[in-house]
Formats: structure tokens, C-alpha cells, sequence
């Protein structure tokens, strides 16, 4: 087992950074790995109060506090240097809303010992382990203009979801490790040998794309990185970018960065001008009729397939966005005694933001859609 180190960037959210903690030290401990002798936690302080740091003082965790928060990536690389320094063989780069599934780090290190640059979870949105979170989106030219074309609506919209839903797929469907640049950055393993090869984080990203802008050079270096299935976590996903007021600015800045580092200016303009403005989809088209409300009572799955001659499994997909992708989704292998309905943890949180539901078939064919808010 190599030697280990853990970063966690934290961002105002204590009490799921003390969870977060427990989770990997749990873990760490069924894979015989001692805090303090085979691996070490360091947590980066982008933000916090008086409150917040009383709460974190037990942790058992080296703090790093740069006075200011820099972004994201910067905040990685603080933490990778200090560990690195200390002689770890191998890093967790772990956001504070993830809580790692027992055995997670040992299946994720197998990897690494296996060859992989870097290596990924399997990520569930809830705590019961229902809801699929997706894969990152794949970062091609194709599938970036027709992600900005799908805010049209229509055929634009089903032909990216149907791509997408081939992507999600061979990702949640996965026996075993899977080669793949499209992890997320929620929990990422990486070796040092990879970091050394390949450098650093761009600390230019102040939040968003820094990983899969590290993932994407990995890959043309010659490096590879796997999703491995057998490891798992909850991601309860995007809690400390609540909490910073920039945040919407800095994905806007980040892609830009990055669609330009990887297509070229040229090509970058093409999709600004390509995208429309999200929003309610414009019922005057007759292949853009807005969703249905998502029903009081549930959707009844076995009607719905019934109906629509859908094939067995079916998908129900949930997205924060109204063309339908990315989206997380729970599976079916036959109807459900109950109609189903949105995870009461997931509602919870969503605290009234609207979210598009989809609910397709085997095949990818879709049997509706629906509107929750």
C-alpha cells in the first residue's frame, strides 16, 4: 500500500467536511491504513468562521490556510505539494460533500498499483445509494456543439440527450474499470508519478474544468485514467459552490479557458454563437412543447412502459437543466411496487430549484418527460 495523502478544500461547509472525514477515516481503517502512519489528511481553508473552525479543530488533519481563496485547483496544488513533500506515493483529492463507501480508497489504490495515472469512483447523489450521479460530459468538438445547439430545443436537444445517454450508460453499466477521461473531480486518486509527468492543477481554473483539463493532458501524454465501479461514494454535489457568489462567473471564465486551450479561439466562438439562452422551451414550435408537471402521486412506471411499449430496464433521468443533460438517474430492472418518486434527501436540498425529468427505455428510446419545481 503505498503511502497516502488525502486534500480536501473546504469552503464553509464544516459540518459535511467533519462527515467527510469520518467516511475516509473509516474507510482507511478497513484497508488497514492508520491516519498519521500510512496516510496523511490535509485540509486547505478557503473559507470558514470562528463557528466553523471550533467544529474542524478535532480533526485528525494538518490545516493549510492561504488567507484568501484562490480557487479550487490552487488550493489542490497547495495540498499536493505539502503531501508530496511528506512523501506520499499516491493523493485523494476529495471534495468535503463526499463521503466515501467502505472499501472505496483500497479499490481506487488497486488501481493506481494496476497502472493508472488516476482513478474514479462510481458517485450516488443520495446517502440510500439510489440515484446514479452521471460522468463528466465528454470534451470533443462534436459533442460540445451539439451541447450548444441542444439549447434550441427540438431535435437539437433528443439528439445531444441520445448521445449523452450512450455515454452515461457505458459508464453506469461498467463490469469493471473503465478507461476514461470523464471523471469528476469530486474524488479523484492520482499517483505521484502521474502528477510529476503531467504537472500540476492550472490554477488559472478558479473552479470548474481543472480536472478534466489534468485528465485530458494525462491522456495525451500516454497516461490513462479508469472509472472503477467497485469503488463507490456519495456526492451530495456543488454544496460549497452555493456558497461562493462567483461562482457562476468562474464556470463561465473556466470554459472559456478551457474550450480555447483545447479547440482553439476560432472554434470557441463558434459554439458562443451556436448556444441560446436557456429556459422555457417555446411551446410555438411544434418539436419543443414544454414538460408536463411531474405528477403529486408518482410516476407509475409500469403504466408508463405499458403505454409506450418501452423495454425493460427502464431509466428515470433527472437533470437541473431543460434540455435534459447531463442527468443523474436511478434504474430499473422491473416496475417498482410504488409509484416513484424524487428521493425526499434529494428534494430536501434541492430546496424548490426545478429539476427535468426524463424517464427513457432500454434502448434509449424517451417514454415522457416532466417538470419538478
Amino acid at each position: 500500500m503505498p503511502r497516502l495523502g488525502a486534500v480536501f478544500v473546504h469552503f464553509h461547509t464544516p459540518a459535511l467536511l467533519v462527515e467527510a472525514v469520518a467516511a475516509l477515516v473509516s474507510d482507511w481503517q478497513g484497508a488497514g491504513i492508520e491516519v498519521g502512519r500510512d496516510g496523511e489528511i490535509v485540509i486547505v481553508e478557503h473559507g470558514n468562521d470562528d463557528a466553523g473552525r471550533a467544529r474542524l479543530a478535532d480533526l485528525p488533519a494538518t490545516y493549510l490556510d492561504p488567507k484568501s481563496n484562490p480557487g479550487f485547483a490552487a488550493g489542490v496544488n497547495l495540498g499536493a505539494t505539502e503531501l508530496f513533500a511528506r512523501g506520499a506515493e499516491a493523493l485523494l483529492l476529495i471534495n468535503p460533500d463526499v463521503f466515501v463507501r467502505a472499501g472505496c480508497t483500497a479499490a481506487l489504490l488497486a488501481e493506481l498499483a494496476r497502472g493508472a495515472g488516476a482513478a474514479g469512483p462510481l458517485f450516488f447523489w443520495d446517502r440510500d445509494g439510489r440515484i446514479l450521479l452521471p460522468p463528466t460530459e465528454r470534451r470533443t468538438r462534436t459533442d460540445e456543439l451539439l451541447s450548444a445547439l441542444a439549447s434550441r430545443g427540438g431535435g437539437w436537444a433528443e439528439r445531444a440527450r441520445r448521445r449523452w445517454r450512450c455515454h452515461a450508460r457505458r459508464h453506469w453499466l461498467a463490469e469493471g474499470p473503465l478507461a476514461t477521461a470523464a471523471l469528476s473531480g469530486g474524488l479523484l486518486a492520482i499517483s505521484r508519478a502521474a502528477w510529476e509527468a503531467i504537472g500540476p492543477f492550472d490554477a488559472e481554473y478558479r473552479l470548474y474544468f481543472e480536472e478534466t483539463d489534468w485528465l485530458l493532458r494525462l491522456v495525451r501524454h500516454g497516461g490513462v485514467s479508469r472509472l472503477v465501479p467497485a469503488a463507490q461514494a456519495v456526492h451530495l454535489h456543488g454544496r460549497s459552490a452555493v456558497a461562493e457568489p462567483a461562482a457562476a462567473q468562474w464556470f463561465e471564465e473556466s470554459a472559456a479557458r478551457f474550450r480555447t486551450r483545447f479547440y482553439g479561439e476560432r472554434f470557441a466562438s463558434v459554439l458562443a454563437r451556436a448556444a441560446r439562452t436557456e429556459g422555457v422551451l417555446d411551446a410555438s414550435r411544434g418539436d419543443n412543447a414544454p414538460r408536463e408537471r411531474f405528477p403529486a402521486a408518482g410516476l407509475d412506471l409500469a403504466r408508463l412502459a405499458q403505454v409506450s411499449s418501452g423495454d425493460w430496464p427502464l431509466w428515470v433521468e433527472l437533470s437541473p437543466r431543460s434540455v435534459g443533460f447531463p442527468a443523474a438517474a436511478e434504474r430499473f430492472e422491473r416496475a417498482p411496487a410504488a409509484p416513484w418518486q424524487l428521493p425526499r434527501e434529494i428534494t430536501e436540498r434541492m430546496e424548490g430549484a426545478p429539476l427535468w425529468v426524463t424517464v427513457s427505455d432500454a434502448r434509449g428510446r424517451e417514454l415522457g418527460g416532466w417538470e419538478i419545481s
